[in-house]
């Protein structure tokens, strides 16, 4: 599928949705160019899920759990892979999120899809649109 997305509004109306749909255990394999709307699809994710507070990148953290309430599950983890290879991630244990129900969001997954289970991989691919706001989401 694809959606066409005209604001930041938009975008968080979209991952309200996905929010919806989320199971334990779900990753969400977020790719595309930089300022496609990755980050700004998580920060709504997050804030549909009831998490407050400034959400962005973990680009020098590698990853950020959120503990989450009233949810199926009880922990979302955002993770950017923008600047770790498959190995550093493994290393600092991201893959324990995969196996305890955890809900993941990964921008740049596509540098490290050899890890992820793909039988919980959801892909999201990002792109900028023609006109100026405008973001492509394809799932």
């Amino acid at each position: 599928m694809k959606k066409v997305i005209k604001s930041e509004h938009e975008m968080h109306a979209f991952a309200r949705q996905v929010a919806k749909k989320i199971k334990p255990g779900d990753i969400l394999a977020l790719s595309g160019e930089l300022g496609s709307g990755k980050t700004t699809f998580v920060k709504g994710l997050a804030k549909a899920m009831g998490i407050t507070g400034h959400i962005i990148s973990p680009t020098f953290v590698l990853f950020k759990p959120y503990k989450v309430k009233n949810q199926k599950f009880t922990k979302f983890v955002h993770v950017d892979a923008y600047r770790v290879e498959e190995a550093e991630l493994q290393e600092v244990g991201i893959e324990d999120y995969f196996e305890d129900g955890s809900v993941l969001a990964i921008e740049w997954a596509e540098k490290i899809k050899k890890i992820l289970p793909p039988g919980r991989t959801k892909w999201f691919r990002f792109s900028l649109g023609k006109k100026e706001n405008e973001r492509i989401v394809q799932f």
